[in-house]
């Protein structure tokens, strides 16, 4: 995407954004504490004196919740499309993986406990770089359900005879 394509808005919370965690902003915000405290003596430590500082902080901190959220949801999305290649790239991994940030909470807990499991197999595993995924977990319990119900049948039929 172009620069030119960007919105004024954009352009101005990617400045802001970068702009308020620079230390020249920390600086700042330093030198009009010290520059307020210092006017308190001025003022004779006034409510009105205590109203400017609470009053521009509170504007501030407003105003950088939804800033900072914006940048969030951003880097939040970029992160989740630079995820969703790897996982589309590598051959090994499940695809069903690719955009599981759109399920519900009870979901993601579903699969969390799901991936808590093949970590469990990992390691049992003697090979530290085995890999599993979904799909590799679900061939291996079909596996391992269709052996021991043979061998089941084969006891069964042993104890016929």
């Amino acid at each position: 995407m172009a620069k030119s394509d960007s919105s004024i808005f954009e352009r101005f919370s990617n400045w802001a954004t970068k702009f308020t965690g620079s230390s020249y902003a920390f600086l700042g915000a330093v030198a009009i504490v010290v520059i307020w405290a210092g006017s308190g003596p001025v003022f004779k430590y006034s409510e009105t004196w205590q109203l400017v500082i609470n009053t521009g902080t509170t504007i501030i901190t407003f105003l950088m919740v939804f800033l900072i959220q914006k940048s969030q949801n951003k880097d939040s999305k970029a992160i989740q499309i630079k995820l969703n290649e790897l996982i589309a790239a590598n051959e090994k991994a499940s695809n069903r993986i690719v955009d599981i940030e759109d399920l519900t909470e009870k979901e993601l807990d579903q699969l969390h406990c799901y991936y808590e499991k093949l970590a469990d197999f990992a390691e049992e595993d003697e090979d530290i770089h085995a890999s599993h995924s979904i799909d590799a977990a679900k061939r291996n319990q079909d596996y391992k359900h269709e052996f021991f119900k043979r061998k089941h049948e084969e006891w069964l039929l042993k104890q016929k005879k």
